[in-house]
């Protein structure tokens, strides 16, 4: 991880470095991996998607999806195909189904929640409304900068830039866009 402060990590977007994929069909750079980069119960991730393909196969995982930048992607998830744009929800899904990726209309950066603890969860930040995350640890993934408020912090987040929390607070608000990540 790239900064902490106790138990609260930032790990900025442009400080992480890309991996290109095994397909060759985009990037992607992993934020977060805990406990480890090989053995992670929770993953966090930001792709860049190039090109159409399939997705990486993960028995066992939660997965959630979606888009940051970009006008959206088509995902067929077991058959079933569904529009994801930069204004949907995040998608969940189970990590072992067949998962196929089409692009609207060029390249996309989208964000990956992978959860192999009991539950996870995204949701799109309410700018100023409190969030109340029921999981052990969470997240905050910026879209721009802002202010996190905590019951006891006040943070100040860059923009693309992730702030895991290892012991969720009881309640967070941040005054920009963003997505909570909890697991």
């Amino acid at each position: 991880m790239k900064a902490s402060a106790g138990r609260v990590h930032l790990i900025q977007l442009r400080e992480t470095p890309r991996q290109r994929w095994r397909n060759d069909g985009g990037w992607t750079r992993e934020l977060l991996a805990l406990p480890g980069p090989d053995d992670w119960r929770v993953r966090v991730s930001v792709a860049d998607i190039e090109s159409d393909g399939p997705f990486s196969s993960f028995p066992g995982v939660q997965r959630f999806f979606c888009v940051l930048e970009g006008t959206g992607v088509e995902l067929t998830i077991d058959g079933k195909s569904m529009r994801i744009t930069p204004a949907a929800d995040a998608v969940q899904f189970a990590g072992e189904a067949t998962t196929i990726c089409r692009m609207l209309d060029g390249p996309t950066r989208d964000l990956n929640l992978m959860v192999r603890a009991p539950r996870g969860a995204m949701q799109r930040v309410v700018a100023g409304s409190a969030w109340n995350p029921a999981a052990a640890s969470c997240g905050l993934f910026t879209m721009a900068a802002g202010i996190c408020r905590t019951d006891d912090a006040t943070l100040t987040v860059p923009a693309f830039a992730l702030l895991w929390f290892e012991r969720s607070p009881a309640a967070l608000t941040f005054d920009s866009d963003g997505w909570w990540l909890a697991a």
